[in-house]
């Protein structure tokens, strides 16, 4: 770092002085177009819409809309509605969570906006 005087007063100018340059890849020249950026965030916008669909029909379908029904039915001894609510809708929230990363992560790599 060094300080320089102007016309305008203290101007600081930091120059890198090491060997330890950031490493340049193949996104250093990319430059997102406003069509890749509208892309990017339209299928962004769609995965979370579909993935909170799921959401809803799993918790509140599955959950309270459809219990008497699926409460008809006996899995590992419990009424399946009752068991849906307490533990099955974890799960899925659980598998909404892991594919919503794998899926972003193809969709960042496909529009160039992926860290690798």
């Amino acid at each position: 770092m060094s300080n320089s005087q102007g016309g305008d007063g203290d101007k600081t100018v930091y120059h890198h002085e090491g060997g330890n340059m950031p490493a340049h890849d193949h996104h250093d020249t990319d430059v997102l177009s406003e069509e890749n950026v509208r892309g990017y965030w339209h299928a962004n916008l769609r995965l979370l819409g579909i993935l909170l669909v799921i959401w809803f029909v799993v918790s509140f379908g599955f959950g309270i809309l459809f219990a008497e029904p699926l409460n008809s039915i006996q899995f590992f001894g419990f009424k399946l509605g009752f068991w849906w609510a307490q533990q099955g809708s974890i799960y899925v929230f659980i598998g909404l969570i892991a594919y919503y990363v794998f899926a972003m992560k193809r969709i960042d790599r496909r529009y160039g906006v992926d860290d690798d």
